[in-house]
């Protein structure tokens, strides 16, 4: 009797470990399932969240917007308003405060930059809840250039430049390059615009091509500023490179209003703290590529002027309905140094990258998707990351 009543006792044990084992393993399998689902569920609505920002209509300039939508209906599918663009929080560069005033900061360096008011900006969370993704799903909307545009000089003496482009992993080999030097005499009153140069290229199979200009050689008053616009197949991008500024003082362009398309020039050392109350004086221009791809300049009203470290900064309207770039020659100490900045009115004239929303790194499973849009007949790749605020883990 002790034997059977001992095997009876071994067997319960078993079985019951067995069932044991068996739920343990049931357990994994339908939590492994659930995340599966719920993974799945977060990869339609990432597809799904993408058309719904590329395909509505963009947001009004001012005011707060009740719908995101990032589509210029204007055009067809997946052609993107830079306006629209332009009032994106950036998640990358570091908010300026100009007299008690916070700007968004989408910059190459200061100078170089798209400083839009932060009132006028739309943050993550608003866009969160216009999207209805508040508190159950973050987001991050990447905007990048197809086509990637690099200048570097080679020498100065005569100036010889090199224009890189370079497509998603691969160089952009025969691409045609439209060019524009555009140069700039800083040793009178006020920055003098001398003849534009311009021509057409092609790359090699590096997507590399060399640029000279005899007879011109910059120096401390004579700038320039050049501007390319590289194109095959449909697929276009552009670039721009500007030399350091001779002087320590600079002209820094930000957005007064963007429905009034109006945009404030500001004294450097009204951002760091310089105490030299010495003007500078300036000279804007309001360039954009054309159809044929070559470099147009439309006049601006009183486009030279003078800057003064702590008084009121001047303003210039831009022309209505065209995105383009503002070219900012300045000049400091009498005409003795300087340089040249741009702001791109509309985000894809300079082909400047947008990133914008929350940051995926920390996040435990992560959701992708993309799709190519134009902006500006600039081509760009936009990527959606989604992740759900719930997470579920596996239980062992």
């Amino acid at each position: 009797m002790a034997g059977a009543t001992l095997d009876h006792l071994v067997s319960v044990t078993i079985l019951l470990a067995a069932v044991l084992l068996f739920i343990s393993l049931f357990n994994q399998t339908i939590q492994t399932a659930t995340i599966y689902q719920q993974h799945s569920a977060s990869a339609a609505k990432c597809s799904d969240l993408l058309d719904t920002m590329l395909l509505n209509e963009g947001f009004p300039l001012e005011g707060e917007p009740a719908v995101f939508g990032l589509r210029d209906t204007s055009f067809a599918q997946y052609v993107i308003n830079s306006s629209s663009l332009m009032r994106l929080n950036s998640s990358t560069g570091k908010p300026v405060l100009y007299e008690g005033l916070a700007y968004s900061n989408m910059a190459v360096g200061l100078g170089n930059s798209l400083l839009v008011p932060m009132d006028s900006v739309v943050n993550y969370s608003s866009a969160l809840k216009m999207l209805g993704l508040y508190g159950a799903y973050g987001f991050q909307l990447t905007l990048t250039p197809v086509v990637t545009v690099s200048i570097t000089e080679n020498s100065s003496n005569p100036l010889s430049l090199t224009v890189n482009a370079r497509g998603v992993g691969f160089p952009l080999a025969k691409a045609t390059v439209n060019y524009c030097l555009m140069s700039v005499s800083l040793s009178g009153a006020h920055p003098e615009y001398l003849a534009s140069q311009t021509g057409t290229v092609s790359t090699d199979a590096a997507g590399s091509v060399s640029v000279s200009f005899s007879g011109f050689a910059p120096n401390e008053t004579l700038t320039y500023v050049f501007m390319a616009y590289a194109h095959v197949g449909g697929v276009t991008g552009v670039g721009f490179y500007t030399p350091a500024p001779s002087s320590s003082a600079q002209l820094v362009s930000l957005v007064k209003s963007l429905s009034a398309r109006q945009v404030m020039l500001a004294h450097s050392y009204d951002f760091s703290g310089g105490t030299d109350n010495e003007p500078l004086t300036y000279n804007l221009s309001f360039v954009f590529w054309d159809e044929d791809s070559t470099l147009k300049t439309l006049p601006l009203e009183n486009p030279a002027g003078t800057v003064i470290s702590g008084s009121a900064p001047p303003f210039v309207t831009l022309p209505l309905d065209k995105a383009g770039v503002l070219v900012v020659a300045y000049c400091y100490g009498n005409g003795t140094s300087g340089g040249v900045a741009v702001m791109p009115w509309g985000v894809g004239s300079l082909a400047f990258p947008v990133v914008f929303g929350g940051d995926p790194i920390a996040q435990e499973w992560v959701t992708t998707d993309m799709r190519q849009v134009l902006i500006n007949g600039v081509a760009y790749q936009v990527k959606l990351s989604l992740w759900s605020l719930g997470g579920v883990q596996v239980v062992g």
